[in-house]
């Protein structure tokens, strides 16, 4: 058995899973609540249960934290509801378009797709991809995505530079990366 979901009392569903890289038991408490819990070999799904409820009160406490950051983080559009790929079309080409005449940039055709793996990306013309998804996320983080994919229209790599430019935008683009990438 690879993996295994239980309810832990004061905790809720718990995604146990056998981690061949695991050296110790880790819990990981991922964005929008879900509980994970890496299972080294040789431990027993049942030591791991029992390592989570003694754990109990700091996986609380880093759930509250989770439930109050998304509250603060209010995304643009609902991350339950449908998108509707007009909306996002308008919505993030207005504001690619304002970003892109307060900084002086420019760029050629803008395609909204429903992507799996990418929030954004720039091809060789100048034509900025963006996925329908950005609308989920928070103003800062749209914007992020939506100057990222701007800068990528004067620096086509992810070099030193390329991170300087984006930096003089956004101001800490490496945090903004790693608070991108938490969101599922």
């Amino acid at each position: 058995m690879k993996s295994i979901i239980i309810v832990i009392d004061g905790v809720g569903p718990v995604l146990f899973e056998r981690s061949a890289k695991a050296r110790r038991m880790n819990i990981s408490v991922r964005p929008g609540g879900n509980v994970r819990v890496a299972v080294p070999r040789g431990v027993l799904f049942t030591q791991a249960e029992h390592f989570v409820y003694a754990k109990r009160y700091w996986v609380q406490k880093h759930l509250t934290a989770q439930q109050s950051k998304k509250a603060q983080n209010a995304p643009v559009a609902d991350r339950a509801g449908d998108i509707n790929r007009t909306h996002a079309r308008t919505t993030l080409i207005t504001r690619l378009n304002e970003l892109a005449g307060m900084h002086g940039f420019t760029y050629g055709r803008v395609f909204i797709k429903n992507q799996k793996t990418r929030w954004g990306s720039c091809s060789v013309r100048n034509n900025i991809n963006l996925n329908m998804n950005l609308i989920r996320l928070p103003r800062h983080l749209i914007d992020y995505v939506l100057l990222h994919e701007l800068v990528h229209t004067r620096i086509r790599n992810h070099s030193v530079e390329f991170w300087l430019e984006l930096d003089m935008y956004v101001g800490n683009a490496r945090k903004l990366r790693a608070e991108l990438n938490a969101y599922p």
